[in-house]
């Protein structure tokens, strides 16, 4: 292969893997959507039912990319799998409780602070160096969060705020799991994180007396979020990520972010208060600045799960 081939080569692909990481962004994006318009289940229900789908569709996922058992993959893959898995159930479980409490556009961007906590843990769990870039970017996105929960105090409000840190800690605890086993390959440990979420939300249904019997719009709906909101788009983001760089694909995950309100706007006609729209202004400049100065570091940054 030529040198001019190979580089149109890597130029298909890394224009690929932008369109496929920006096309997970947009289905991510649609969680709002998809919380609003459930009738009357909770969100131990609608997670239940939306892990079940995930699970089986990750099985089918893996088994085809692999010609791997599934179960035996998220076996090998070992305690940091475990730790992966458990930390995305507390996110997923604090991000629906989030938008359930809260606006969607405050949920969203809130969810935003996952890169900041994560490069935290990385440098306190892994000794991670932080750069000086990134150390002034959690300042301002700490300055961007205070401003958007200031004017939030009443309780289910303020609950719904701190469940969205949760969930973003939560993924930041993810992220930094896959770290810890070397691993970009984030799939085994999202298929095992299903498990543990069909069991831990049974147990949790039986013990407040819910029933497992929902809706056919509510059923509908978290099952296909499962599918289509979460499962394909992290299949489209694992296979994006692997030509993308970190610093683009931290500005490709704003799609989630920006789109996430838009949609709920331009559907149920649901608006942002003023504070959390300076307040995410300011968050959303914090995660674009630190994006930009690591792309022009050198050697490129390492490419982030």
């Amino acid at each position: 292969m030529t040198e001019a081939s190979y580089r149109a080569e890597t130029g298909r692909s890394h224009t690929q893997g932008l369109f496929f990481v920006f096309c997970a962004g947009v289905l991510w994006s649609t969680i709002g959507l998809g919380i609003r318009l459930i009738e009357s289940a909770v969100v131990w229900q609608i997670l239940f039912y939306r892990s079940i789908s995930l699970t089986a569709f990750l099985f089918i996922v893996i088994l085809l990319r692999t010609r791997e058992n599934p179960f035996r993959l998220a076996l090998q893959a070992g305690f940091p799998a475990v730790v992966a898995g458990l930390a995305l159930v507390a996110a997923y479980s604090g991000g629906i409780y989030a938008i359930q409490a809260t606006s969607v556009a405050n949920a969203m961007l809130l969810f935003a602070a996952a890169p900041f906590f994560a490069a935290l843990l990385g440098w306190a769990v892994l000794r991670e160096p932080v750069r000086r870039a990134t150390r002034i970017a959690i300042l301002v996105a700490i300055a961007g969060i205070a401003i958007m929960v200031a004017d939030k105090s009443s309780g289910g409000a303020l609950g719904g705020n701190l469940a969205a840190l949760g969930s973003a800690l939560g993924f930041a605890v993810f992220t930094v799991a896959l770290r810890w086993r070397k691993s970009g390959e984030m799939l085994p440990a999202v298929f095992l994180s299903g498990i543990f979420a069909i069991v831990i939300m049974a147990v949790i249904c039986l013990n407040l007396g819910l029933t497992f019997v929902l809706s056919a719009n509510d059923a509908t709906i978290a099952g296909g979020m499962g599918i289509f909101q979460v499962g394909a788009g992290l299949v489209l983001y694992t296979l994006g990520s692997k030509t993308v760089p970190a610093a683009e694909l931290v500005l490709l995950s704003m799609a989630e972010v920006l789109l996430g309100p838009l949609w709920v706007w331009l559907f149920l006609g649901e608006t942002a208060s003023i504070n959390t729209m300076i307040g995410g202004l300011v968050l959303l400049s914090a995660i674009t600045g630190n994006a930009i100065s690591g792309a022009r570091r050198k050697p490129p940054p390492i490419t982030m799960p």
